[in-house]
């Protein structure tokens, strides 16, 4: 690595010893909002160091078996030597470009929480039983994560699926890792209800959002406006007749939001304030997207919730992203929630993008 990079390692270095002394300062924890943000930087940077420490401990393995090839004469010694070498050099690259992506500045909203929302688009009955199946894929993948994933409320279609489903997905790091899925999906394939055998297509929308917590926006009780209703769907007499479902309505941005999914009010309330917080907080979050994606030419986390990003075409068994013109042909599996192929191309290819704007 070049020594500008050695150097500003160095640098994080010092900040990582200083951050590790201040999250023990009594003063500090008093102030919550700096401890939070400050606790997020410590983890960021320990990834750092600890790859550092890892290339560090490596380059001297490689050093140790280049010098007993120069030195040993012991046959079975250098065989050793030359096999660490074949292994462990060609090691160095990927800790080399691990370490300048972990020097790339993070976007602290990556390790948040989210609210996902599925919208079926065009294509009535059939888009809806498509959103349910994305959001069948999100929970599968969720599973598979570790992550927990809570519904906060939902409307069904009249031949199953969703015509709209929100829910929350909780864990480390999800944000970072489904804010890839925000676009338009559409299908391809042939509708339970076609006689004549015709492929449709149709769409649904998914919009990922990162869950705002109460330290990042104030929301006065007088702009709100609460309503309590009668919940609707499965659930028993409980759901249905007691009044525990409830709709918020922030009053200066008209941006309304509803939760049913609890039979407790207070439940239900608690999780519609989490909602409402992360929306009003997206609109000025995708402001700053926007602008993101007007300086980096690619859609891959622009944020543009209108653009086509992925094809499934069921006749082939054929999952397209069109951001990275990446193709694979197992769509059972991708369906069951093994995204993390196309998830793990597509972070490669904006962290490619994120490089080439820093190196300029």
């Amino acid at each position: 690595m070049n020594n500008q990079l050695l150097e500003r390692i160095k640098g994080l270095e010092l900040r990582f010893s200083e951050v590790a002394t201040l999250i023990t300062d009594p003063d500090v924890i008093a102030d919550m909002k700096r401890y939070v943000r400050l606790n997020k930087e410590y983890r960021e940077l320990e990834k750092l160091v600890q790859t550092k420490k890892e290339l560090e401990r490596t380059l001297d393995t490689i050093e140790m078996a280049k010098s007993i090839l120069e030195e040993e004469s012991d046959t079975d010694l250098r065989a050793m030597a030359q096999e660490e070498l074949l292994t462990l050099e060609p090691q160095v690259a990927v800790l080399e470009e691990k370490i300048k992506i972990l020097m790339l500045p993070a976007d602290p909203e990556d390790a948040k929480n989210c609210v996902v929302e599925i919208r079926g688009g065009t294509g009535g009955d059939e888009a809806a039983l498509f959103a349910g199946e994305l959001y069948r894929m999100y929970v599968k993948f969720a599973e598979l994560k570790g992550w927990r994933t809570e519904v906060t409320s939902f409307n069904e279609g009249t031949a199953g699926g969703y015509k709209e489903i929100v829910f929350n997905v909780k864990g480390e790091g999800v944000y970072g890792i489904l804010k890839y899925e925000s676009g338009v999906h559409r299908v391809q394939r042939v509708p339970s209800t076609e006689t004549q055998g015709r492929v449709h297509t149709s769409a649904a929308t998914v919009a990922v959002l990162p869950e705002a917590e109460e330290l990042d926006i104030v929301i006065r009780n007088e702009d709100i406006r609460r309503d309590e209703f009668c919940s609707s769907g499965p659930g028993g007499q409980s759901v249905n007749t007691t009044y525990s479902a409830i709709r918020l309505t922030h009053i200066p941005t008209g941006t309304v939001v509803q939760c049913q999914d609890e039979k407790s009010k207070l439940k239900n309330l608690e999780k519609a304030m989490v909602e409402l917080r992360t929306r009003l907080y997206n609109i000025e979050y995708q402001k700053r997207m926007d602008e993101v994606a007007a300086k980096r030419k690619t859609m891959v986390s622009s944020g543009d919730r209108s653009a086509k990003i992925r094809t499934y075409n069921y006749p082939q068994s054929r999952l397209t992203d069109h951001r990275i013109n990446f193709t694979m042909y197992n769509l059972d599996a991708a369906l069951n929630g093994d995204i993390q192929e196309v998830i793990d191309k597509l972070i490669i290819e904006e962290n490619a993008a994120r490089m080439e704007e820093a190196a300029m």
